[in-house]
């Protein structure tokens, strides 16, 4: 005897989560403020899976910095990524690479969930030029 699942948004491996067309909470930075070299240089972090930057897959939520210390607030598509230390690896990589950065710190971000709403315009044009469908 099973449970009735019909109420459930996970019912179906949580694939109506990335359907959600809550586009309100794509971009919990607005893509007009994305700008500036902490943001050009997280456009260089590629996600180790497929060519695309972890900004134009909106898994970068927000990158603030003071006194020399960067925070990254990071989201992943799964909680079980494989990729997670690799991730966080090229983030703190790069960042540091910039002038004045000393620390990075990166904060996983599980709320707002990601959805493939995030994913910038630019993201989806690659994905379709990968054969990806949106």
């Amino acid at each position: 005897m099973g449970l009735a699942c019909s109420s459930n948004p996970y019912a179906g491996g949580g694939a109506a989560l990335l359907d959600a067309p809550d586009e309100t909470a794509a971009y919990p930075v607005a893509p007009e403020l994305r700008t500036g070299p902490l943001w050009d240089a997280l456009r260089e972090v590629m996600d180790p899976e497929i060519p695309i930057s972890l900004v134009d897959l909106g898994l970068i939520y927000d990158v603030r910095e003071e006194d020399g210390t960067v925070t990254v607030d990071l989201t992943f598509t799964a909680t079980a990524c494989p990729c997670m230390a690799f991730i966080h690896f090229d983030i703190e990589d790069r960042l540091k690479r910039e002038p004045g950065v000393e620390v990075v710190r990166v904060n996983e971000v599980w709320s707002p969930a990601w959805t493939k709403a995030r994913i910038s315009p630019e993201g989806r044009q690659l994905l379709k030029t990968m054969g990806v469908s949106m």
